[in-house]
C-alpha cells in the first residue's frame, strides 16, 4: 500500500512538472502590435543584426526573394540567415512606407540607402490568429 502511495504520488509531481513546463512556453510579443511595429522590427532584423523576434515575426510559408539573381529561401533558411549576421549592423539609411493595408493583408516598401547602392524591400503581411506575419519579401536592387 505504501509503494503504491508513493508511485501514485510521484506520477501526480512528474504530471505538475510537466504542464508547468508548457505554460513556461513564451508568449508571442508581437501578437497585438500593429503592421507597422512588425516591418520595424523586420528591418531591426534585417539592418541592425536583432534576431530576437524571428521566430514570431515570419509566417510558416514565408518567403524571401532576391531580383537580381533569382535567389529564393523558406522562413527557416532566411532565418538562419539572420541569425548569421546576429549582432551586424549595416551602414545605411533605412526608411519604409506602408504602400497599401486592407483588411488582412498589408504591403510595404523598405528603402535601404547604403554609400553605393540601393536596397528596396517590398514586405507583404499578414494578419492571423498570432498577429501580423511577414509573408514574403522581394528584394531589388536599383540601378542609380
Amino acid at each position: 500500500m505504501k509503494t503504491t502511495c508513493i508511485t501514485i504520488a510521484t506520477a501526480l509531481i512528474i504530471m505538475m512538472i510537466s504542464l508547468n513546463g508548457f505554460s513556461a512556453i513564451a508568449a508571442n510579443p508581437l501578437k497585438d502590435v500593429t503592421s507597422a511595429k512588425v516591418i520595424t522590427t523586420y528591418l531591426e532584423a534585417t539592418t541592425l543584426g536583432s534576431t530576437d523576434m524571428n521566430n514570431f515575426l515570419f509566417a510558416d510559408d514565408f518567403e524571401y526573394r532576391n531580383t537580381v539573381n533569382g535567389d529564393r529561401f523558406t522562413k527557416k533558411a532566411y532565418s538562419n540567415f539572420l541569425k548569421s549576421h546576429k549582432g551586424i549592423k549595416f551602414d545605411c539609411q533605412t526608411t519604409y512606407e506602408i504602400l497599401d493595408q486592407s483588411g488582412q493583408a498589408c504591403v510595404a516598401k523598405a528603402t535601404m540607402q547604403f554609400k553605393n547602392f540601393t536596397r528596396i524591400d517590398y514586405i507583404t503581411l499578414c494578419q492571423t490568429q498570432d498577429g501580423w506575419k511577414v509573408t514574403k519579401v522581394v528584394t531589388s536592387y536599383p540601378k542609380k
